[in-house]
């Protein structure tokens, strides 16, 4: 191999100034209680989904989006963690759209990619955001994806099947789910103006007719939820070899 040749492999992708929105306004209807300020591994799990943007190379701010009464209590954390990377703590909207919209307001002007994650997702690895991040300087816009292990079928209003979907072509979308910062701004402000109900970002911005594609996801990048969500974590975590 040349030494031109060997250059060229070797050089690494460049990827632009990517901003993160952690998006941690929810209700926490489903848990019974306030998830994102649950001890998990002896941290709050916000604590442990900011400490893997803050630790990831190529994200360089974040915008936490909280509700209006934890603002307060969010800022103090991030001051005594010491999360340099958070420049604004802000308050969501209604919906999970008009708090993407909110974050992604904030953003510094020179962002040229935007990730959206969720605040209850505190496992993601930098492996999964570095990986997102490449497809998405390259194809605009991109997100973590994993097979799913079960047959999905679609049903109708009473609970009846009506189809079966191809399993080899179903995958579940994790986050984060990274942007051209002028695409997802316009899907977001759209999706807010027709109150559209969105399940995650990628809608918002498939809504607009852009194109998503998806990246290796990690199984173990688990939505916390539910309580047995916290106890499928906390084994994650002691296999990874942290404390319980």
């Amino acid at each position: 191999m040349s030494v031109l040749k060997k250059f060229i492999r070797e050089k690494p992708a460049v990827i632009p100034y990517c901003s993160a929105v952690i998006v941690a306004a929810g209700s926490s209807t489903r848990m019974g209680c306030d998830k994102i300020m649950a001890e998990l591994g002896g941290e709050t799990v916000i604590e442990r989904t900011i400490k893997v943007f803050e630790d990831a190379p190529c994200i360089r701010e974040i915008v936490l989006v909280a509700r209006q009464d934890s603002i307060a209590a969010m800022a103090e954390l991030c001051k005594s963690r010491g999360f340099g990377k958070v420049t604004k703590v802000i308050c969501g909207g209604a919906t999970r759209a008009q708090s993407s919209l909110a974050g992604v307001c904030e953003v510094n002007p020179k962002a040229k990619l935007i990730a959206i994650h969720d605040g209850a997702r505190p496992l993601v690895t930098e492996a999964v955001i570095e990986r997102t991040a490449l497809a998405a300087a390259e194809k605009r816009a991109a997100a973590p994806a994993v097979k799913s292990a079960d047959t999905i079928k679609l049903v109708d209003d009473k609970g009846m099947v009506t189809s079966t979907v191809d399993r080899d072509k179903a995958v579940l979308i994790q986050t984060p789910q990274i942007f051209s910062s002028d695409f997802i701004k316009a899907a977001l402000t759209r999706a807010a103006e027709k109150d559209m109900v969105l399940t995650d970002d990628c809608a918002a911005a498939e809504a607009i007719g852009m194109n998503v594609f998806t990246v290796e996801g990690d199984a173990e990048n688990i939505k916390l939820t539910t309580p047995l969500d916290m106890l499928v974590a906390e084994k994650i975590l002691a296999d990874r070899g942290e404390k319980r």
